[in-house]
């Protein structure tokens, strides 16, 4: 239950971990694809808004170079006097050519020196000379088409906006150079534009020359700048010279943004658009902060949710852990009373065995005592002590804390074996009917435990006929354990593929109702005091439990009781071959050497005689400390440790860990008879004597712990 109540803590924890864990990884998620998202519709935006800067400019630049070309034809192959006598006329129709376009400022006519021959500003224009000018001096050497300038000031006289040129070569038949036809066009009007179209945050335009000259720039720049053909934008635009998209800080004011580029059809000029990268970022986190607004308070709800439910399962379960206390503390309070009314029937078979012990020893102390006699008292000390070591197993079987010693065997045997015994015990008044399998009926449990657990059955059947009837014991397979009034919930038992049922059926008075759920409980018995202790059904209890099994009763008052004793099934491929014997003669010493570690003296002394008269050399201490001290002096002379387990200070558990943990090659063979420490999971990894056994049993194990020693060293070499 325990480990039911921390598995759900643990899955409670685990749940608010992914409350937190699971959403933040899937915004992670989204936001990822969020911004991938924004960027691609970002850079479709900047795609559209280039083809209406490109379209535009393109258009601008064809009516320029269409007005150029009109200029070119009216003046053409007229000498420089005849445009100047007509100058009035041109300079009106230059006026009305620059007031229909409002992308250009003026309109020029130069002759071959750089003197204005006609403008649409003034008439008639002064005598300066703009020779010096690009637009100019561009066309002075050779016919290179339409030619675009960079960014100028006006010169004294006229004023106003700043413009660049964009000029054609005036030349005669022969293609000498008579002079220059450009229009000023205005940067703010493609400005003024940009501002138009570029209504979105972070909004970017520029135009420039092929050679990295700005005309134009949105936002507006209040110096002149040019790019520089080695920087990235640059190179960007060299690797893809027509078109293209770019992340970069643009150098004239170092902000980034994401810019695409496009040439304007054979002229050389470039258009771009785009935007700031942090007004993308900008966008994304709109769009992000929109999944917040919902998801967070959402998050935050579960959170609060399961750790409130957190907090309530840690609450309940503590109130459930003071319940247990307290019915534990009621239990014990029962089990002291219940031993109290115990103390007497106990107390009469323990004082018998004591008295057939006492009495044999007397007898056995009288001088002149026949062979005979002496060899009678001896059998009935040894028979004494085997009846109060199997009360004493009983006992720790009842509160099952006794360790197991599992074998397979087969059940229809080992009852048809117990058949004599049964008689023997239910007496002469009661027929015993066995209905046994013929196929084998295989399980893996302690056969001792379970030839005590089925007369404890046959037993309680035998009382509840008064001593008379008829009791069936029968065996069959079964795939589970049904549910029955004294079927405890929650059992394992039905997670097992198969069982071996072992019924015992009576024809006595029956069980009532009320007395079902109670009947496997320790010290319960509706038996008078002295002829029932309430252990037996308790015994069957237990041994079914810790064999992995489940026992069930079936009872109506006067029509008797049925007992099924449920024990897992084995294959039958896994009965062995031959069965160990269960007695065997004491094995010599032959000069091994055994460290006898026990803080009863008697008891020690008593283990040291008879190992000693087996030919073992024995070496006695009565503590943990002392014996770890003999083997720091010289572990070698020692064959085997033999140590008690339960003992003051350091137990005989911490002496063979400490043995281990220190690399001594000594094995260790463990004794007790104490039930607690013989239920204890590292008890299970050393040999184990239990209390009382015979020097034949401990020379048996003591020279087998040696021999496995000595196998191990043998292969290790």
């Amino acid at each position: 239950m325990q480990g039911v109540q921390g598995n759900s803590l643990r899955l409670l924890r685990w749940m608010m971990a992914a409350s937190l864990a699971l959403p933040i990884a899937l915004f992670a998620i989204a936001s990822a694809v969020s911004y991938h998202s924004t960027l691609e519709t970002a850079d479709r935006e900047i795609e559209r808004t280039l083809d209406v800067a490109h379209e535009h400019a393109l258009k601008v630049f064809e009516t320029i170079d269409r007005s150029l070309a009109e200029i070119n034809e009216v003046v053409r192959d007229q000498p420089d006097d005849v445009i100047r006598s007509r100058e009035p006329t041109l300079h009106l129709r230059l006026k009305r050519l620059t007031d229909s376009l409002p992308q250009l400022k003026s309109a020029w006519i130069f002759d071959a020196n750089g003197k204005a021959l006609v403008n649409s500003l003034v008439s008639p224009p002064p005598e300066l000379s703009f020779a010096d000018r690009d637009y100019f001096y561009a066309h002075v050497d050779q016919s290179i088409g339409t030619y675009i300038g960079a960014i100028l000031t006006p010169r004294l006289p006229y004023q106003g906006a700043r413009f660049f040129g964009v000029s054609r070569r005036r030349e005669s038949d022969d293609g000498s150079f008579t002079g220059v036809i450009q229009a000023s066009v205005l940067p703010e009007y493609f400005e003024s534009f940009y501002a138009r179209i570029g209504t979105e945050p972070g909004s970017f335009f520029a135009m420039g020359r092929a050679d990295g000259v700005l005309l134009a720039h949105f936002p507006r720049l209040d110096r002149d700048f040019r790019l520089d053909p080695n920087g990235s934008v640059g190179r960007s635009i060299a690797a893809h010279p027509d078109h293209g998209l770019m992340t970069v800080a643009w150098p004239s004011d170092g902000i980034e943004r994401r810019i695409g580029y496009r040439r304007v059809a054979e002229y050389p000029i470039y258009v771009s658009a785009g935007f700031e990268t942090s007004a993308i970022r900008a966008r994304w986190l709109g769009t992000i902060s929109q999944h917040l607004v919902f998801g967070a308070p959402a998050t935050a709800l579960l959170f609060v949710l399961l750790a409130f439910a957190l907090r309530r399962t840690q609450h309940l379960q503590l109130e459930a852990a003071k319940r247990r206390e307290a019915e534990e503390a009621l239990k014990h309070s029962q089990r002291l009373e219940a031993l109290g009314q115990l103390t007497g029937g106990v107390a009469h078979d323990f004082n018998n065995l004591l008295t057939v012990i006492r009495a044999s020893v007397d007898l056995l102390n009288r001088p002149q005592l026949s062979e005979e006699r002496r060899q009678r008292y001896i059998t009935a000390i040894a028979e004494a002590v085997s009846r109060a070591a199997k009360l004493t197993s009983q006992l720790l079987a009842f509160a099952r804390r006794q360790t197991l010693k599992p074998e397979i065997f087969d059940v229809g045997d080992r009852m048809q074996s117990l058949r004599d015994m049964l008689a023997t015990l239910l007496g002469s008044a009661i027929e015993i009917v066995m209905q046994l399998p013929a196929e084998p009926c295989l399980v893996s449990a302690d056969a001792g435990q379970f030839e005590t657990a089925l007369i404890n059955m046959a037993t309680n059947a035998r009382d509840a006929m008064q001593g008379k009837g008829r009791i069936v014991f029968s065996v069959h397979a079964a795939t589970t354990v049904p549910e029955t009034l004294a079927h405890p919930s929650g059992s394992q038992a039905s997670k097992s593929p198969g069982f071996v049922c072992i019924a015992v059926s009576d024809s006595g008075i029956g069980i009532p109702a009320a007395q079902l759920g109670r009947i496997f409980e320790p010290f319960f018995t509706t038996k008078q005091v002295g002829q029932g202790t309430g252990l037996g059904l308790s015994q069957v209890f237990g041994f079914a439990r810790q064999s992995g099994g489940e026992v069930t009763v079936i009872s109506e008052v006067g029509q008797g009781s049925t007992f099924s004793l449920y024990l897992p099934r084995v294959p039958a491929d896994l009965l062995p071959r031959s069965q160990a014997p269960t007695t065997a003669p004491a094995v010599a010493g032959s000069g091994m050497s055994v460290l006898v570690v026990e803080d009863n003296i008697e008891l020690g002394n008593f283990a040291a005689d008879g190992l000693t008269e087996l030919g073992y050399s024995i070496t006695v201490v009565d503590n943990a400390t002392d014996a770890l001290a003999e083997l720091a002096g010289d572990a070698d002379r020692f064959d085997v440790v033999f140590s008690d387990v339960v003992m003051p200070g350091m137990t005989g558990l911490d002496l063979a860990q400490a043995i281990r943990d220190r690399c001594i090659n000594v094995p260790i063979v463990l004794t007790t008879g104490y039930s607690h420490a013989l239920s204890q999971d590292r008890v299970a990894g050393f040999e184990l004597v239990q209390k009382p056994y015979s020097i034949e049993e401990l020379s048996r194990v003591l020279h087998r712990a040696a021999r496995l020693k000595q196998v191990r060293d043998g292969a290790a070499e």
